[in-house]
C-alpha cells in the first residue's frame, strides 16, 4: 500500500501534474485579483500546455538518444504526455487568437530552451539550449511563468495593462525566481559551476537573505496598487511568511520531496489561502 502511493506520489511529480496545478493556481490567483469571470477553457488549456511543455523539457534529451531503452515509467510519461498534448489542441481552438498568439511567444521560448539552437561558445556543455547558458535559466523560466499567469488571463479578457498589472507582473515575476531558491539550493552539488546559479555565485546564505529581501518587496509592492483589496493582502502576506521559512529551511542534503512537493506547491497554497479569505 504505501510502495503504492509512493509510486503514484512520484508520478504525479515527474509527469508534471504538480508543477502544471502550480501554474494555473497563479492563473487564477490573477483571475481573482483583478475580479475577471474564470474562464475553464482557458485554466485547462493552460494546465495541459504546462504539462506537455515541462515534460518536453525534463525528457527531450533522454527520449532522444534512450528511445530504445526506456524504463516503464518514462514510457507511461510519454503516453501521458501525448494525451495532455492533444488535450491542450482540443482546448486551445476554443481559446481567441490574440491569446494563442501570445502563449506561443512563451511556448517558443519553452522550446528553444531544450532545443540545441544557437553556437557553441554560449554555453557551458555541448547542449546548446537557453539552459545551458550561464545564469539564464532562473530569469527564463521567471519570465515564462510571470507572462503566462497574468499577461495572459488580462489579454484575454481584453483588460488594459494598467499600473496594477505592471505591478502584478513585478511581483509575479520575483516570486518566481524566489521560488527557484531551494531548486538551485538544492542542486548546488550537482551543477556544474559554470551555469553560475545564484547559490553558486553568493553562497546558500547569502541566496537566502536575497530570497528574503525580495519576498518583502513583493509585499511592499502591494500597497502601490490603486486597487488594493485585502482579501489578497493577507494572503500575500501568510505566503510571504511561508515562502520565506522554506527558503531558511532548504539546504543541498534536503529530501527529494522538499523542493519538487512542497516548495512547487507554494502556488496552491496561495490559492487557496485567498479562497479562504473571500
Amino acid at each position: 500500500m504505501v510502495d503504492s502511493i509512493k509510486r503514484l506520489l512520484n508520478f504525479y511529480i515527474n509527469s508534471s501534474v504538480h508543477v502544471a496545478l502550480a501554474v494555473v493556481s497563479l492563473v487564477s490567483v490573477s483571475f481573482l485579483e483583478f475580479a475577471l469571470e474564470l474562464e475553464e477553457e482557458l485554466l485547462l488549456f493552460v494546465f495541459f500546455a504546462s504539462v506537455t511543455g515541462y515534460n518536453f523539457v525534463k525528457y527531450f534529451g533522454i527520449a532522444k538518444f534512450h528511445h530504445r531503452s526506456l524504463t516503464n515509467w518514462l514510457k507511461t510519461i510519454q503516453v501521458f504526455s501525448f494525451f495532455a498534448f492533444l488535450l491542450m489542441l482540443f482546448y486551445a481552438v476554443k481559446l481567441p487568437v490574440r491569446t494563442l498568439l501570445f502563449f506561443a511567444g512563451f511556448g517558443l521560448v519553452t522550446f528553444f530552451y531544450a532545443i540545441p539552437f544557437l553556437p557553441k561558445h554560449f554555453f557551458v556543455d555541448k547542449k546548446q539550449n537557453l539552459r545551458s547558458i550561464g545564469g539564464l535559466k532562473i530569469y527564463l523560466i521567471a519570465l515564462v511563468w510571470s507572462g503566462v499567469t497574468v499577461l495572459v488571463p488580462v489579454l484575454n479578457a481584453n483588460m488594459q495593462i494598467e499600473q496594477d498589472v505592471i505591478i502584478t507582473l513585478l511581483q509575479r515575476y520575483i516570486f518566481v525566481i524566489v521560488l527557484m531558491f531551494p531548486f538551485e539550493i538544492r542542486d548546488l552539488r550537482f551543477d556544474n559551476l559554470k551555469l553560475s546559479t545564484i547559490p553558486q555565485r553568493i553562497g546558500v546564505k547569502k541566496t537566502k537573505i536575497i530570497g528574503t529581501v525580495l519576498v518583502v518587496l513583493i509585499v511592499l509592492l502591494e500597497f502601490m496598487k490603486d486597487d488594493m483589496q485585502i482579501a489578497m493582502v493577507i494572503p500575500l502576506i501568510l505566503i510571504s511568511i511561508i515562502t520565506t521559512i522554506f527558503i531558511w529551511l532548504a539546504n543541498t542534503n534536503q529530501s527529494k520531496y522538499y523542493s519538487a512537493l512542497w516548495v512547487e506547491g507554494i502556488p496552491i497554497y496561495w490559492l487557496a489561502l485567498i479562497l479562504m479569505f473571500r
